[in-house]
Formats: C-alpha cells, sequence, structure tokens
C-alpha cells in the first residue's frame, strides 16, 4: 500500500512539471544538467538497492528469464516510438513507460521500505521531465494549458496503478520474487542508458553538466547510508 501513495509523489511532479511547461520553456542547458542528475539517481539506486537484493536470491535462472523479459519489454518500447508518430505515438510510449516505471517501483517495495523510498526519488526526477516532454509536444497541438495538464496528469495515473499491480510480489516464492527484481533492474539501466542521457546529449556537454551525473550518484550513496 506503500508504493500505491508514493507513486503519487512522481505523478504530482509531472503535473507540476506540465504546469511549468505551458507556461516557459526551461533552458536546454538546465534540463541536460537535471537529466545527467536524475541518470544519476536512478543507476545509484539500482546499485545500492536493487541489485543487492537480487544477488541475495542466488536465482540464477530466475534471474536469466526475468532479466531477459525485461530487456525484450524495453526494445519493444523502444521500437514503439519509432512506429508511433506524433502525440498519439508519445502518448502510447509514454503510457507503457509509466505502467512498467510503476511495476519497478512496487517490485523494489518488495525489496525493502528504503529500495523504495530511493527509488521514488529517482522515479520523480525522471516523471516531472516526462511531463515536460508531454506538455511540449501537446503544446505544439495548439490545446488550451487546461487541457494539456489535465491530459499529463490523466496519463500519469498508470504510475500508481502499476504500483498496485505489482504489490503481490512481496508473497510470491523466492525465486519468483529474483525474476521480478531481475526485470525491474533492466528496466532501470534501459531508463538510464537510453532515455535520461540520450535525451541529456542532445545538448553537448559542458564539464560542470556532465558532474551532475555523478553528483545525483552520490547524493543517493549518502543517503542510503543516513537513512541506514
Amino acid at each position: 500500500m506503500m508504493a500505491f501513495w508514493l507513486t503519487l509523489v512522481p505523478v504530482a511532479a509531472a503535473i507540476l512539471g506540465a504546469a511549468v511547461a505551458v507556461n516557459t520553456r526551461p533552458g536546454s542547458s538546465l534540463v541536460s544538467a537535471v537529466q545527467h542528475f536524475a541518470a544519476g539517481v536512478v543507476f545509484a539506486a539500482a546499485a545500492a538497492e536493487v541489485l543487492p537484493d537480487l544477488m541475495h536470491y542466488g536465482s540464477p535462472v530466475a534471474t536469466l528469464v526475468g532479466g531477459a523479459v525485461g530487456v525484450a519489454l524495453m526494445l519493444l518500447l523502444m521500437q514503439m516510438k519509432t512506429w508511433l508518430k506524433g502525440p498519439v505515438g508519445l502518448l502510447a510510449a509514454t503510457g507503457v513507460d509509466l505502467l512498467v516505471d510503476g511495476l519497478v517501483l512496487g517490485i523494489a517495495f518488495t525489496a525493502g521500505a528504503k529500495a523504495g523510498f530511493l527509488l521514488t526519488v529517482a522515479l520523480t526526477l525522471e516523471v516531472l521531465f516526462l511531463g515536460l516532454a508531454i506538455a511540449n509536444e501537446l503544446g505544439d497541438r495548439r490545446m488550451s494549458k487546461v487541457r494539456i495538464v489535465a491530459i499529463t496528469g490523466a496519463l500519469m495515473l498508470l504510475l500508481p496503478l502499476g504500483g498496485v499491480l505489482a504489490a503481490p510480489v512481496a508473497s510470491l516464492p523466492g525465486p519468483v520474487v529474483a525474476g521480478f527484481l531481475a526485470f525491474g533492474l533492466m528496466a532501470l539501466l534501459y531508463l538510464v542508458t537510453e532515455e535520461l542521457l540520450v535525451e541529456a546529449h542532445v545538448k553537448p556537454d559542458s564539464p560542470l553538466i556532465t558532474a551532475t551525473f555523478f553528483v545525483g550518484f552520490l547524493a543517493v550513496l549518502i543517503l542510503d547510508q543516513v537513512v541506514g
């Protein structure tokens, strides 16, 4: 149940991002810096929390199956973005992405409350920029500001839905949980390498912008140790 309530935090962040985007567009340097920071946060959350719990189960077959399914789904999502163009394609791909993010967050809570908390922080930053991207795309279609924010908010509800769907995972046998953790880990790595960093590199990096990735990574490691 905690996973459901915490998914409302990134939902609120996405709506805020959409509200900002319909009124003003952040500079490319700021967007790139925060995307680098978000990538560092997500990567650290995956490495510090999800990966150790996955290794704890010691289930290589379940890890292989869950990881393979995760990779296949992420590659399908990538292909979907090339098949579907315009606002419909963006909304469809984003919807699947959000549902998967919700599942991953719910799975993270299976690993422990701390893992779920850290991943909530990471996904909040990611979803914030999803809200910006959706609002920018819909804004080009000359929709009203209220309608753009409403569509963005409605789409974001797929995130808590994914969290709810993942809730029963904790009661499953250990190898099955390991498979789900492997799936979640692959999804997070895809998010870092093929979404956040790819989009962040649209603008040429400066040393300061690149450094924000490591700031995000170190921030999660420190937070992880402080929370204990």
